[in-house]
C-alpha cells in the first residue's frame, strides 16, 4: 500500500489553479509521515557485545485521519452528503458522475472535486453538466488526501450544494488508505475490467460502502460473467450495497439516484 511503498512522495499539487508544495519539510496534514526512530543503547555495546536498536513507528495516517474527521464535522454541519468515488482508470467515473449530476438537476444540487495526476480534462467534461467543479492535479501523488479536500472544498460555495462528489485518482490501491471525511465510499467495477477485480484489490473493495457495476451495456460484448462478478463482490464487499447500471443508456440509474436521495435525507435528519 501507499504508506508502505512510499510512492508519490513530494511534488506539487495544484488545487483549482493554485499549486502548493506537497513535501515533508513542513507541517502538512498528510498521511505520508516520517517514521520516528528511538535508538536505545545498552551498556554491553561499549564492551563489543553488540548494540540493540528499538524502533518506534507512529501511524503514517494519523494526521490525515485527524483532518478527515474535521472535514466530516464541517460537511455534516453543512448537511452535505459527501461521496468518495474510487476505481481503476477507465472504469467510467467521470461519465458516471456527470450523468448522475445531470439527472439530479432540478432535484438536488451537485458539486464535484476531481483528482488526477495531470490535466483538467475531467473537470472540463463535468462542467458541461452545469455544476461547480474544482480540479486537483496531484502530479506524482497517486491518491487524494483530507488536506487536499479541505482546500478544494473551500473553493466551492457549499451552501449551494446538496451532494459533494469526490472523484478520486484512478487507482485501486493507495486511495483505500485515505479517509477524506466522506459519508460513503463508492467503488466502481466496469464490465470491461474482469470479474476478479474485487479479489485482486480486496482492501479497496472491502472498504467501500457501495459497489457499482458500470458499463452494463457492454457486458455481452465484453463476455462479462455477471454471476461470477457479483459473487466476487459479495465475497469481498459483503456489506456493500450493489448497483448495476449504464451511464450511457441510463439503465439502472434510477435506483442509484433514488439511493442518493435517501442518503441525503438521512444526513439532513442528523
Amino acid at each position: 500500500m501507499c504508506k508502505e511503498c512510499g510512492c508519490g512522495l513530494g511534488g506539487d499539487v495544484n488545487i483549482g489553479g493554485h499549486a502548493h508544495e506537497h513535501g515533508h519539510d513542513h507541517d502538512h496534514d498528510h498521511g505520508h509521515d516520517h517514521h520516528d526512530h528511538v535508538h536505545e543503547h545498552h551498556p554491553e555495546a561499549e564492551h563489543g557485545h553488540g548494540r540493540q536498536t528499538v524502533t518506534l513507528q507512529r501511524s503514517l495516517l494519523e494526521k490525515n485521519d485527524r483532518l478527515a474527521e474535521q472535514n466530516r464535522g464541517f460537511f455534516r454541519a453543512k448537511k452535505l452528503l459527501v461521496l468518495n468515488v474510487v476505481s481503476s482508470p477507465g472504469s467510467g467515473k467521470t461519465t458516471f458522475i456527470r450523468e448522475t449530476a445531470a439527472k439530479l438537476a432540478g432535484r438536488l444540487r451537485v458539486g464535484v472535486i476531481v483528482g488526477d495526476l495531470a490535466t483538467d480534462n475531467d473537470a472540463a467534461r463535468l462542467r458541461t453538466a452545469g455544476i461547480p467543479v474544482v480540479q486537483i492535479t496531484t502530479g506524482t501523488i497517486c491518491h487524494l488526501d483530507a488536506d487536499m479536500i479541505s482546500k478544494a472544498a473551500a473553493k466551492i460555495d457549499l451552501d449551494q450544494v446538496d451532494v459533494l462528489v469526490i472523484e478520486n485518482v484512478g487507482n485501486l490501491v493507495c486511495p483505500a488508505d485515505y479517509d477524506l471525511g466522506e459519508d460513503l465510499r463508492i467503488v466502481l467495477l466496469s464490465v470491461t475490467e474482469g470479474e476478479d477485480k474485487p479479489l485482486k484489490y480486496p482492501p479497496m473493495f472491502h472498504s467501500a460502502s457501495v459497489a457499482v457495476v458500470t458499463k452494463t451495456d457492454m457486458a455481452s460484448a465484453a463476455g462479462f460473467d455477471r454471476k461470477l462478478a457479483l459473487a466476487n463482490l459479495q465475497r469481498v464487499s459483503h456489506h456493500a450495497r450493489i448497483f448495476e447500471l449504464s451511464s450511457k443508456t441510463g439503465e439502472g440509474m434510477k435506483a442509484w439516484l433514488d439511493f442518493i436521495e435517501e442518503q441525503l435525507a438521512a444526513v439532513k435528519k442528523k
